[in-house]
């Protein structure tokens, strides 16, 4: 983690890191426990370095899916690293939220 990561950053990576192996939470819900936006949260998993121990890739969006990132490639590594914990996704690319969020 980024020495110069900021308080509210912290307490979002410390939120992610509790979520387990297999489930996954959405930007906007992690933001409503934390008193920010969901964008907020989007920026703070996007400012993670490389070989982070944050599970960023249990953060998806309200729709259920995989959000795309700027590298193009990132989302697809994100669905191999869930599918690879056990989460499921339906044709259209979607998690059930009741499932396993």
């Amino acid at each position: 983690m980024a020495r110069s990561a900021s308080p509210l950053y912290q307490q979002i990576y410390t939120l992610v890191r509790q979520i387990p192996p297999g489930s996954v939470m959405t930007y906007g819900s992690i933001g409503k426990q934390l008193g920010c936006t969901a964008r907020t949260v989007g920026f703070a998993m996007a400012a993670l370095p490389p070989g982070s121990d944050v599970p960023w890739q249990r953060v998806i969006n309200s729709q259920g899916k995989v959000s795309p990132r700027r590298d193009g490639e990132g989302n697809l590594l994100q669905r191999d690293l869930l599918v690879a914990e056990g989460v499921q996704f339906d044709a259209a690319g979607r998690v059930d939220l009741q499932r396993f969020g």
